[in-house]
Protein backbone atom coordinates (compact mmCIF):
# COMPACT_ATOMS: atom_id res chain seq x y z
CA UNK A 1 0.00 0.00 0.00
CA UNK A 2 1.24 3.33 -1.02
CA UNK A 3 1.62 5.84 2.07
CA UNK A 4 -1.09 8.93 2.06
CA UNK A 5 1.21 11.48 3.15
CA UNK A 6 1.82 14.94 1.39
CA UNK A 7 5.11 14.39 -0.22
CA UNK A 8 4.55 15.37 -3.72
CA UNK A 9 8.47 15.12 -4.79
CA UNK A 10 10.98 13.00 -3.81
CA UNK A 11 14.86 12.00 -4.91
CA UNK A 12 15.80 8.52 -3.57
CA UNK A 13 19.53 7.93 -3.43
CA UNK A 14 21.01 4.47 -2.85
CA UNK A 15 23.58 4.13 0.15
CA UNK A 16 25.42 1.38 0.13
CA UNK A 17 26.48 -1.17 -2.39
CA UNK A 18 23.69 -1.78 -5.48
CA UNK A 19 23.10 -5.19 -4.91
CA UNK A 20 22.31 -7.37 -2.01
CA UNK A 21 20.86 -7.46 1.54
CA UNK A 22 22.70 -4.67 2.91
CA UNK A 23 21.34 -2.02 0.66
CA UNK A 24 20.26 1.08 2.42
CA UNK A 25 17.91 3.62 0.59
CA UNK A 26 17.95 7.31 1.30
CA UNK A 27 15.13 9.42 0.73
CA UNK A 28 14.75 12.72 0.31
CA UNK A 29 12.78 15.59 0.25
CA UNK A 30 13.61 18.13 -2.73
CA UNK A 31 10.73 20.60 -2.44
CA UNK A 32 12.38 23.62 -0.09
CA UNK A 33 9.43 23.81 2.75
CA UNK A 34 9.43 19.64 2.49
CA UNK A 35 12.54 19.67 3.02
CA UNK A 36 12.76 21.90 6.16
CA UNK A 37 10.25 19.84 7.92
CA UNK A 38 11.79 16.02 7.37
CA UNK A 39 15.15 17.52 8.27
CA UNK A 40 12.99 18.58 11.97
CA UNK A 41 11.49 15.37 11.52
CA UNK A 42 7.98 16.65 11.17
CA UNK A 43 4.50 16.52 9.32
CA UNK A 44 4.15 19.15 6.71
CA UNK A 45 1.68 21.53 7.72
CA UNK A 46 -0.18 22.58 4.55
CA UNK A 47 -0.43 20.91 1.58
CA UNK A 48 0.84 23.98 -0.23
CA UNK A 49 3.56 25.57 1.86
CA UNK A 50 4.62 22.44 4.29
CA UNK A 51 6.89 24.89 6.53
CA UNK A 52 4.72 27.31 6.73
CA UNK A 53 4.33 27.15 10.67
CA UNK A 54 8.69 27.74 11.14
CA UNK A 55 9.98 31.47 11.16
CA UNK A 56 13.59 32.04 9.41
CA UNK A 57 15.32 31.83 12.95
CA UNK A 58 14.14 28.07 13.24
CA UNK A 59 15.15 27.35 9.57
CA UNK A 60 18.51 28.92 10.52
CA UNK A 61 19.44 26.87 14.01
CA UNK A 62 18.24 24.05 11.92
CA UNK A 63 20.85 24.55 9.10
CA UNK A 64 23.49 25.51 11.26
CA UNK A 65 22.54 22.32 13.03
CA UNK A 66 21.89 19.75 9.90
CA UNK A 67 24.24 21.37 7.64
CA UNK A 68 26.88 22.52 9.03
CA UNK A 69 26.32 26.66 7.77
CA UNK A 70 27.02 29.62 10.36
CA UNK A 71 23.68 30.93 11.67
CA UNK A 72 21.92 33.32 9.87
CA UNK A 73 17.94 34.39 9.20
CA UNK A 74 18.96 35.36 5.43
CA UNK A 75 16.03 33.66 3.49
CA UNK A 76 17.73 33.86 0.15
CA UNK A 77 21.15 32.58 2.01
CA UNK A 78 19.27 29.69 3.44
CA UNK A 79 17.39 28.98 -0.03
CA UNK A 80 20.70 28.70 -1.87
CA UNK A 81 21.98 26.55 0.87
CA UNK A 82 19.37 24.52 0.08
CA UNK A 83 20.44 24.48 -3.38
CA UNK A 84 22.94 23.42 -3.47
CA UNK A 85 22.64 20.16 -0.91
CA UNK A 86 19.39 19.13 -3.13
CA UNK A 87 21.57 19.65 -6.32
CA UNK A 88 23.67 17.21 -5.14
CA UNK A 89 21.03 14.81 -4.71
CA UNK A 90 19.57 15.51 -8.20
CA UNK A 91 22.72 14.80 -9.61
CA UNK A 92 23.65 11.78 -7.88
CA UNK A 93 20.29 9.99 -6.94
CA UNK A 94 19.25 6.75 -8.72
CA UNK A 95 15.46 7.00 -8.59
CA UNK A 96 13.28 10.16 -8.82
CA UNK A 97 9.77 9.80 -7.16
CA UNK A 98 7.21 12.18 -7.95
CA UNK A 99 3.21 12.76 -7.45
CA UNK A 100 0.85 13.70 -10.08
CA UNK A 101 -1.45 16.79 -10.26
CA UNK A 102 -3.48 15.70 -13.26
CA UNK A 103 -3.49 12.18 -15.89
CA UNK A 104 -4.94 13.11 -19.25
CA UNK A 105 -6.22 9.60 -20.49
CA UNK A 106 -6.65 10.76 -23.98
CA UNK A 107 -2.68 11.48 -24.29
CA UNK A 108 -1.37 9.29 -21.34
CA UNK A 109 0.41 12.69 -20.14
CA UNK A 110 1.22 13.42 -16.69
CA UNK A 111 1.46 16.50 -15.72
CA UNK A 112 3.28 18.08 -12.61
CA UNK A 113 3.01 21.12 -10.99
CA UNK A 114 5.89 23.07 -9.22
CA UNK A 115 7.32 26.89 -8.82
CA UNK A 116 11.01 25.62 -7.75
CA UNK A 117 11.69 23.25 -10.59
CA UNK A 118 12.10 20.20 -8.27
CA UNK A 119 9.81 18.52 -9.74
CA UNK A 120 11.08 18.99 -13.22
CA UNK A 121 15.04 17.85 -11.33
CA UNK A 122 13.65 14.48 -9.91
CA UNK A 123 11.82 13.45 -13.47
CA UNK A 124 14.54 14.80 -15.72
CA UNK A 125 17.85 13.71 -14.28
CA UNK A 126 17.46 10.75 -12.16
CA UNK A 127 17.46 7.43 -14.68
CA UNK A 128 14.72 6.04 -13.29
CA UNK A 129 11.51 7.62 -12.80
CA UNK A 130 8.66 6.65 -10.59
CA UNK A 131 4.90 8.75 -10.22
CA UNK A 132 2.33 7.98 -8.24
CA UNK A 133 -0.97 9.04 -9.34
CA UNK A 134 -3.97 8.93 -7.19
CA UNK A 135 -7.18 7.84 -9.52
CA UNK A 136 -9.04 10.69 -9.20
CA UNK A 137 -6.54 12.82 -10.78
CA UNK A 138 -7.74 11.83 -14.31
CA UNK A 139 -9.08 14.45 -16.79
CA UNK A 140 -10.42 13.01 -20.37
CA UNK A 141 -8.69 15.21 -22.64
CA UNK A 142 -5.64 18.62 -22.93
CA UNK A 143 -8.81 20.79 -22.95
CA UNK A 144 -9.48 19.43 -19.61
CA UNK A 145 -6.26 20.12 -18.75
CA UNK A 146 -5.98 23.13 -19.64
CA UNK A 147 -8.78 24.08 -17.40
CA UNK A 148 -7.56 23.13 -14.31
CA UNK A 149 -4.18 24.59 -15.38
CA UNK A 150 -5.95 28.05 -15.03
CA UNK A 151 -7.81 26.98 -11.53
CA UNK A 152 -5.01 25.16 -9.49
CA UNK A 153 -2.46 27.52 -9.55
CA UNK A 154 -5.03 30.34 -9.34
CA UNK A 155 -6.47 29.04 -6.42
CA UNK A 156 -3.44 27.97 -4.51
CA UNK A 157 -0.68 30.36 -5.04
CA UNK A 158 -2.58 33.32 -6.76
CA UNK A 159 -0.63 32.86 -9.95
CA UNK A 160 -2.25 32.49 -13.38
CA UNK A 161 0.04 29.69 -14.07
CA UNK A 162 2.94 27.88 -11.93
CA UNK A 163 6.64 28.08 -12.91
CA UNK A 164 6.80 24.93 -14.39
CA UNK A 165 4.21 22.32 -15.22
CA UNK A 166 6.22 19.34 -16.84
CA UNK A 167 4.04 17.11 -19.49
CA UNK A 168 5.24 13.57 -19.47
CA UNK A 169 4.42 11.52 -22.03
CA UNK A 170 7.09 8.67 -22.48
CA UNK A 171 10.62 7.89 -20.85
CA UNK A 172 13.38 10.69 -21.87
CA UNK A 173 16.21 8.83 -23.82
CA UNK A 174 18.10 6.40 -21.52
CA UNK A 175 15.40 6.67 -18.59
CA UNK A 176 13.04 4.37 -17.47
CA UNK A 177 9.48 5.52 -16.45
CA UNK A 178 6.83 4.26 -14.09
CA UNK A 179 3.52 4.89 -13.09
CA UNK A 180 1.44 3.45 -9.99
CA UNK A 181 -1.92 4.32 -9.88
CA UNK A 182 -2.76 4.84 -6.29
CA UNK A 183 -6.36 3.55 -5.01
CA UNK A 184 -5.89 3.20 -0.36
CA UNK A 185 -9.52 3.53 -0.61
CA UNK A 186 -10.30 5.77 -3.10
CA UNK A 187 -12.68 3.20 -5.31
CA UNK A 188 -14.59 3.07 -1.64
CA UNK A 189 -14.73 7.01 -1.39
CA UNK A 190 -16.18 6.80 -4.49
CA UNK A 191 -19.21 4.89 -3.94
CA UNK A 192 -20.11 6.58 -0.31
CA UNK A 193 -22.14 9.59 0.10
CA UNK A 194 -18.32 11.22 0.44
CA UNK A 195 -17.96 10.88 -2.70
CA UNK A 196 -17.79 14.34 -4.24
CA UNK A 197 -14.46 14.53 -1.87
CA UNK A 198 -12.54 12.97 -4.94
CA UNK A 199 -13.38 16.35 -6.84
CA UNK A 200 -10.36 17.73 -4.93
CA UNK A 201 -7.88 19.27 -7.04
CA UNK A 202 -5.23 19.91 -3.84
CA UNK A 203 -5.14 23.44 -4.14
CA UNK A 204 -5.31 24.33 -0.48
CA UNK A 205 -7.46 27.10 -0.92
CA UNK A 206 -10.02 25.82 1.59
CA UNK A 207 -7.77 25.42 4.63
CA UNK A 208 -6.49 29.34 3.77
CA UNK A 209 -10.29 30.06 4.29
CA UNK A 210 -10.79 28.45 7.24
CA UNK A 211 -10.78 30.04 10.90
CA UNK A 212 -10.41 27.25 12.25
CA UNK A 213 -7.62 25.76 10.31
CA UNK A 214 -6.18 29.33 10.75
CA UNK A 215 -6.05 29.04 14.07
CA UNK A 216 -4.81 25.42 14.77
CA UNK A 217 -2.51 25.13 11.94
CA UNK A 218 -2.18 21.28 10.30
CA UNK A 219 -0.32 19.78 12.85
CA UNK A 220 -3.70 20.05 14.83
CA UNK A 221 -5.59 17.38 13.17
CA UNK A 222 -5.24 14.16 14.76
CA UNK A 223 -6.61 10.75 14.79
CA UNK A 224 -7.91 9.19 17.70
CA UNK A 225 -4.52 7.56 18.05
CA UNK A 226 -2.23 10.57 18.72
CA UNK A 227 -1.54 10.54 14.75
CA UNK A 228 -1.60 13.66 12.55
CA UNK A 229 -3.91 13.77 9.67
CA UNK A 230 -2.55 13.01 6.41
CA UNK A 231 -4.30 15.91 4.49
CA UNK A 232 -5.87 18.59 7.34
CA UNK A 233 -8.30 21.44 6.93
CA UNK A 234 -11.75 21.12 6.08
CA UNK A 235 -11.18 19.15 3.15
CA UNK A 236 -8.68 17.01 5.27
CA UNK A 237 -11.41 16.62 7.75
CA UNK A 238 -13.24 14.74 4.76
CA UNK A 239 -10.78 13.29 2.76
CA UNK A 240 -8.50 11.53 5.87
CA UNK A 241 -11.37 9.67 7.46
CA UNK A 242 -12.87 8.77 3.82
CA UNK A 243 -10.04 6.79 2.96
CA UNK A 244 -8.26 6.06 6.12
CA UNK A 245 -11.29 5.76 8.01
CA UNK A 246 -13.41 6.29 11.46
CA UNK A 247 -9.64 7.05 13.54
CA UNK A 248 -10.01 10.70 11.85
CA UNK A 249 -13.95 10.99 11.33
CA UNK A 250 -13.87 13.68 14.64
CA UNK A 251 -11.82 15.99 12.37
CA UNK A 252 -15.24 17.22 10.61
CA UNK A 253 -15.85 18.60 14.46
CA UNK A 254 -12.87 20.86 14.13
CA UNK A 255 -15.51 23.06 11.90
CA UNK A 256 -17.96 26.09 12.55
CA UNK A 257 -19.45 25.10 9.02
CA UNK A 258 -19.51 28.70 8.43
CA UNK A 259 -18.90 27.91 4.58
CA UNK A 260 -16.03 29.75 3.33
CA UNK A 261 -14.41 26.62 2.24
CA UNK A 262 -17.45 25.86 0.08
CA UNK A 263 -16.64 29.65 -1.49
CA UNK A 264 -13.02 29.37 -2.11
CA UNK A 265 -13.11 26.16 -3.34
CA UNK A 266 -12.73 26.31 -7.47
CA UNK A 267 -14.66 23.20 -8.27
CA UNK A 268 -17.26 23.93 -6.03
CA UNK A 269 -17.10 20.94 -3.38
CA UNK A 270 -19.94 21.45 -0.68
CA UNK A 271 -17.64 20.97 2.36
CA UNK A 272 -20.20 21.93 4.98
CA UNK A 273 -22.35 19.11 3.85
CA UNK A 274 -19.62 16.65 3.36
CA UNK A 275 -18.37 17.42 7.06
CA UNK A 276 -21.93 17.06 8.55
CA UNK A 277 -22.23 13.58 6.56
CA UNK A 278 -18.91 12.89 8.43
CA UNK A 279 -20.49 14.03 11.74
CA UNK A 280 -23.13 11.70 10.63
CA UNK A 281 -20.93 8.96 10.03
CA UNK A 282 -20.35 8.32 6.62
CA UNK A 283 -17.01 8.09 6.99
CA UNK A 284 -17.99 4.75 7.95
CA UNK A 285 -20.00 3.59 4.97
CA UNK A 286 -16.35 2.70 3.35
CA UNK A 287 -15.39 0.57 6.62
CA UNK A 288 -17.17 -2.14 7.56
CA UNK A 289 -19.30 -0.89 10.29
CA UNK A 290 -21.07 2.55 10.76
CA UNK A 291 -20.74 5.12 13.73
CA UNK A 292 -22.82 7.70 14.24
CA UNK A 293 -22.12 11.24 15.69
CA UNK A 294 -18.20 10.19 14.78
CA UNK A 295 -15.75 12.22 17.35
CA UNK A 296 -19.02 13.36 19.45
CA UNK A 297 -19.29 12.53 23.52
CA UNK A 298 -22.39 10.59 24.41
CA UNK A 299 -23.46 13.22 26.34
CA UNK A 300 -23.39 15.56 23.39
CA UNK A 301 -25.31 12.78 21.61
CA UNK A 302 -28.11 12.82 23.80
CA UNK A 303 -28.40 16.82 23.84
CA UNK A 304 -28.56 16.94 19.80
CA UNK A 305 -30.89 14.39 19.70
CA UNK A 306 -33.57 16.55 22.66
CA UNK A 307 -32.76 19.77 20.41
CA UNK A 308 -33.87 17.67 17.09
CA UNK A 309 -36.74 16.43 18.80
CA UNK A 310 -37.73 20.05 19.76
CA UNK A 311 -36.48 21.57 16.38
CA UNK A 312 -38.53 19.16 14.13
CA UNK A 313 -42.05 20.26 16.05
CA UNK A 314 -43.19 24.33 15.80
CA UNK A 315 -45.36 23.81 18.68
CA UNK A 316 -42.52 22.28 21.36
CA UNK A 317 -39.96 24.68 19.33
CA UNK A 318 -42.27 28.02 20.41
CA UNK A 319 -42.70 26.43 23.92
CA UNK A 320 -39.23 26.43 24.59
CA UNK A 321 -38.51 29.59 23.31
CA UNK A 322 -41.08 31.31 25.51
CA UNK A 323 -39.97 29.35 28.51
CA UNK A 324 -36.24 30.75 28.00
CA UNK A 325 -37.78 33.65 27.22
CA UNK A 326 -38.90 33.97 30.80
CA UNK A 327 -35.43 34.00 31.90
CA UNK A 328 -34.39 36.97 30.60
CA UNK A 329 -35.49 38.95 33.50
CA UNK A 330 -34.26 36.90 35.91
CA UNK A 331 -30.26 36.54 34.94
CA UNK A 332 -27.75 38.31 33.64
CA UNK A 333 -26.67 35.74 31.69
CA UNK A 334 -26.76 32.07 31.29
CA UNK A 335 -23.82 29.84 32.76
CA UNK A 336 -22.53 27.32 31.55
CA UNK A 337 -20.60 24.39 33.98
CA UNK A 338 -16.83 24.53 33.73
CA UNK A 339 -16.80 20.45 32.62
CA UNK A 340 -17.83 21.13 29.38
CA UNK A 341 -14.71 22.78 28.31
CA UNK A 342 -16.90 26.13 26.73
CA UNK A 343 -17.58 26.79 30.27
CA UNK A 344 -14.29 27.36 31.33
CA UNK A 345 -13.97 31.29 29.48
CA UNK A 346 -17.52 31.58 27.47
CA UNK A 347 -21.64 32.03 29.05
CA UNK A 348 -24.58 31.53 26.92
CA UNK A 349 -26.54 34.90 25.68
CA UNK A 350 -29.77 34.90 27.34
CA UNK A 351 -32.47 34.48 24.41
CA UNK A 352 -35.12 37.34 23.91
CA UNK A 353 -37.90 37.80 25.92
CA UNK A 354 -39.94 37.62 22.87
CA UNK A 355 -39.20 35.74 20.17
CA UNK A 356 -38.50 36.30 17.02
CA UNK A 357 -42.02 34.95 15.07
CA UNK A 358 -43.55 37.20 17.87
CA UNK A 359 -41.81 40.38 16.63
CA UNK A 360 -41.83 39.69 12.47
CA UNK A 361 -46.05 39.18 13.29
CA UNK A 362 -46.05 42.12 15.64
CA UNK A 363 -43.77 44.59 12.47
CA UNK A 364 -46.49 43.33 9.98
CA UNK A 365 -49.04 44.67 12.24
CA UNK A 366 -47.13 47.64 12.18
CA UNK A 367 -46.15 48.20 8.31
CA UNK A 368 -50.03 46.69 7.24
CA UNK A 369 -50.56 43.47 5.03
CA UNK A 370 -48.15 43.00 1.78
CA UNK A 371 -49.69 44.07 -1.31
CA UNK A 372 -47.71 40.83 -2.97
CA UNK A 373 -46.95 43.59 -5.75
CA UNK A 374 -42.68 43.60 -6.60
CA UNK A 375 -41.52 47.01 -6.02
CA UNK A 376 -40.34 48.17 -9.36
CA UNK A 377 -36.90 48.96 -9.68
CA UNK A 378 -35.78 52.42 -11.62
CA UNK A 379 -34.98 51.82 -15.20
CA UNK A 380 -31.16 51.29 -15.68
CA UNK A 381 -29.26 53.66 -17.49
CA UNK A 382 -28.96 52.88 -21.07
CA UNK A 383 -25.51 52.74 -21.66
CA UNK A 384 -23.23 49.80 -23.92
CA UNK A 385 -20.27 48.59 -22.35
CA UNK A 386 -17.62 48.94 -24.29
CA UNK A 387 -15.93 46.34 -25.55
CA UNK A 388 -12.26 45.60 -24.44
CA UNK A 389 -9.91 46.10 -27.89
CA UNK A 390 -8.42 43.16 -28.30
CA UNK A 391 -4.31 43.31 -26.91
CA UNK A 392 -1.46 43.20 -29.11
CA UNK A 393 0.00 39.30 -28.54
CA UNK A 394 3.79 40.68 -28.38
CA UNK A 395 3.13 42.96 -25.84
CA UNK A 396 0.63 41.05 -23.57
CA UNK A 397 3.18 38.19 -23.82
CA UNK A 398 6.02 40.71 -22.66
CA UNK A 399 3.64 42.48 -19.87
CA UNK A 400 2.99 39.19 -18.61
CA UNK A 401 6.29 37.93 -18.38
CA UNK A 402 8.19 40.65 -17.18
CA UNK A 403 5.70 41.14 -14.01
CA UNK A 404 6.71 37.42 -13.25
CA UNK A 405 10.35 38.96 -13.65
CA UNK A 406 11.27 37.52 -17.08
CA UNK A 407 13.01 39.59 -19.20
CA UNK A 408 12.10 40.12 -22.91
CA UNK A 409 14.17 41.74 -25.83
CA UNK A 410 12.66 42.83 -29.25
CA UNK A 411 15.24 41.64 -31.89
CA UNK A 412 15.17 41.21 -35.85
CA UNK A 413 16.94 38.34 -36.99
CA UNK A 414 19.63 39.96 -37.83
CA UNK A 415 21.04 41.41 -34.48
CA UNK A 416 19.63 38.31 -32.70
CA UNK A 417 23.50 36.59 -32.47
CA UNK A 418 25.25 40.04 -31.52
CA UNK A 419 22.51 40.38 -29.04
CA UNK A 420 23.02 37.28 -27.64
CA UNK A 421 27.21 37.28 -27.62
CA UNK A 422 27.06 40.65 -25.83
CA UNK A 423 24.62 39.26 -23.10
CA UNK A 424 27.14 36.39 -22.94
CA UNK A 425 30.46 38.52 -22.97
CA UNK A 426 28.71 40.82 -20.17
CA UNK A 427 28.57 38.07 -17.83
CA UNK A 428 31.83 36.74 -18.76
CA UNK A 429 29.85 33.25 -19.90
CA UNK A 430 31.88 30.83 -22.29
CA UNK A 431 30.58 28.09 -22.52
CA UNK A 432 26.64 27.18 -23.22
CA UNK A 433 24.12 24.30 -23.21
CA UNK A 434 22.24 24.61 -26.55
CA UNK A 435 19.80 22.69 -28.53
CA UNK A 436 21.23 20.77 -31.65
CA UNK A 437 18.85 23.45 -33.77
CA UNK A 438 17.10 26.46 -33.29
CA UNK A 439 15.68 28.06 -35.49
CA UNK A 440 16.59 31.53 -36.17
CA UNK A 441 20.08 31.55 -34.51
CA UNK A 442 23.10 30.39 -35.95
CA UNK A 443 24.76 28.25 -33.65
CA UNK A 444 27.84 28.33 -35.72
CA UNK A 445 27.97 32.31 -35.41
CA UNK A 446 28.47 31.65 -31.64
CA UNK A 447 31.39 28.88 -32.16
CA UNK A 448 33.31 31.12 -33.96
CA UNK A 449 32.96 33.77 -31.78
CA UNK A 450 34.89 31.90 -28.75
CA UNK A 451 31.40 30.31 -27.44
CA UNK A 452 31.68 26.73 -26.38
CA UNK A 453 28.16 25.07 -27.19
CA UNK A 454 27.24 21.66 -26.41
CA UNK A 455 24.06 19.55 -26.16
CA UNK A 456 25.28 17.70 -23.17
CA UNK A 457 24.34 18.54 -19.74
CA UNK A 458 26.87 20.01 -17.26
CA UNK A 459 25.62 21.27 -13.97
CA UNK A 460 29.09 23.67 -14.11
CA UNK A 461 27.74 25.61 -17.48
CA UNK A 462 26.02 28.87 -16.45
CA UNK A 463 24.00 29.31 -19.23
CA UNK A 464 21.08 27.07 -21.33
CA UNK A 465 20.00 28.12 -24.79
CA UNK A 466 16.71 26.79 -25.91
CA UNK A 467 14.23 27.40 -28.80
CA UNK A 468 10.38 28.14 -28.10
CA UNK A 469 7.91 26.65 -30.62
CA UNK A 470 5.43 28.12 -29.13
CA UNK A 471 4.41 30.85 -25.95
CA UNK A 472 1.33 31.49 -23.92
CA UNK A 473 0.25 35.60 -24.28
CA UNK A 474 -2.52 35.73 -21.29
CA UNK A 475 0.19 33.83 -18.99
CA UNK A 476 3.39 34.67 -20.45
CA UNK A 477 4.37 31.19 -20.31
CA UNK A 478 7.09 29.22 -22.96
CA UNK A 479 6.24 26.05 -24.38
CA UNK A 480 9.86 23.63 -24.45
CA UNK A 481 9.24 19.95 -25.96
CA UNK A 482 12.18 18.09 -25.13
CA UNK A 483 13.22 14.85 -27.19
CA UNK A 484 16.50 14.12 -29.37
CA UNK A 485 18.26 17.05 -29.64
CA UNK A 486 16.21 19.25 -27.46
CA UNK A 487 17.68 18.71 -24.10
CA UNK A 488 15.18 19.75 -21.37
CA UNK A 489 18.19 19.77 -19.30
CA UNK A 490 19.08 23.48 -21.68
CA UNK A 491 16.53 25.13 -19.32
CA UNK A 492 16.28 23.59 -16.13
CA UNK A 493 20.01 23.25 -15.01
CA UNK A 494 21.96 26.44 -16.07
CA UNK A 495 21.68 29.48 -13.67
CA UNK A 496 20.49 31.77 -16.92
CA UNK A 497 18.20 30.12 -19.41
CA UNK A 498 18.03 32.01 -22.82
CA UNK A 499 15.17 30.84 -24.95
CA UNK A 500 14.89 32.24 -28.32
CA UNK A 501 10.74 33.05 -29.53
CA UNK A 502 9.48 34.21 -33.12
CA UNK A 503 6.92 36.73 -32.43
CA UNK A 504 4.71 34.82 -34.71
CA UNK A 505 4.61 32.02 -32.25
CA UNK A 506 2.48 33.63 -29.87
CA UNK A 507 -0.82 31.96 -29.12
CA UNK A 508 -3.62 33.74 -27.12
CA UNK A 509 -3.86 30.95 -24.53
CA UNK A 510 -2.85 27.52 -23.82
CA UNK A 511 -5.60 26.07 -25.11
CA UNK A 512 -4.84 27.23 -28.59
CA UNK A 513 -1.07 26.07 -27.92
CA UNK A 514 -2.23 22.39 -27.27
CA UNK A 515 -4.85 22.21 -29.89
CA UNK A 516 -2.09 23.07 -32.43
CA UNK A 517 0.77 20.29 -30.70
CA UNK A 518 0.25 16.79 -30.73
CA UNK A 519 1.74 15.97 -26.78
CA UNK A 520 2.64 12.19 -28.07
CA UNK A 521 5.56 13.96 -30.73
CA UNK A 522 7.39 14.41 -27.54
CA UNK A 523 8.66 12.48 -24.63
CA UNK A 524 8.07 15.60 -22.15
CA UNK A 525 7.11 19.13 -22.46
CA UNK A 526 8.15 21.98 -20.22
CA UNK A 527 5.48 25.07 -19.61
CA UNK A 528 7.62 27.86 -18.40
CA UNK A 529 6.86 31.35 -16.54
CA UNK A 530 9.27 33.10 -15.47
CA UNK A 531 12.08 32.55 -13.24
CA UNK A 532 12.22 29.44 -10.55
CA UNK A 533 11.03 31.11 -7.29
CA UNK A 534 9.46 29.66 -3.88
CA UNK A 535 8.08 31.57 -0.73
CA UNK A 536 8.43 28.78 1.69
CA UNK A 537 10.08 30.37 4.40
CA UNK A 538 8.24 33.09 6.11
CA UNK A 539 6.25 33.41 3.11
CA UNK A 540 9.54 35.46 1.50
CA UNK A 541 9.66 35.20 -2.45
CA UNK A 542 13.08 34.46 -3.11
CA UNK A 543 13.98 33.96 -6.50
CA UNK A 544 16.22 30.83 -8.31
CA UNK A 545 15.49 27.89 -6.62
CA UNK A 546 16.27 24.93 -8.06
CA UNK A 547 15.60 25.77 -11.53
CA UNK A 548 17.09 29.02 -13.35
CA UNK A 549 16.94 32.26 -11.54
CA UNK A 550 17.25 34.40 -14.96
CA UNK A 551 15.35 33.43 -17.86
CA UNK A 552 15.98 36.11 -20.32
CA UNK A 553 13.61 35.82 -24.21
CA UNK A 554 14.79 36.99 -27.48
CA UNK A 555 11.89 37.75 -29.44
CA UNK A 556 12.22 37.90 -32.99
CA UNK A 557 9.64 40.33 -34.70
CA UNK A 558 11.00 41.77 -38.23
CA UNK A 559 8.30 44.08 -38.65
CA UNK A 560 8.48 47.15 -39.17
CA UNK A 561 8.07 48.28 -35.43
CA UNK A 562 11.47 46.74 -34.55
Amino acid sequence: MVSEEIHLNHALEAEGPSTGSGQRIRVVETDLGEYIVQLRGERPSHIITPAVHLHRDDVGRLFQEKLGIPYTEDVPVLTNTARKVLREIFLTADIGLSGVNFGVAETGTLCIVTNEGNGRMVTTLPPVHIALMGMERLVPNMDDLALMLSLLPRSATSQKMSVYTQLIQQPLPGQQRHLILVDNGRSRLRSSSLNEALYCIRCGSCLNACPVFRELSGHAYLGRDGSIAPYPGPIGSVVSPGLLGTNFAQLAQASSLCGACKEACPVDIDLPKLLLRVRAGAAAETQSKKHEGAGIPSIVKWGLRLFGLGASRSDLFSLAQRTLGLLTGKLAYLPLPAWTGWGLSKDMPLPDAKPFRVRFKDLETMTGQNTGEPEKNPEPEAQKMQKTPERNPVDRFTEELTALGGHVTLVNSQDLPGKILAFLSERGIQRVQVWESIPGLDLANLSANGIQVQSEADATIKAGITGVPAAVAETGTLFIPGGKGRPLTASLLPEIHIAVLRASDIHASLENVFSRFKMGDYPAVALVSGPSRTADIEMTLTIGVHGPGELHVYLIDDSDTV
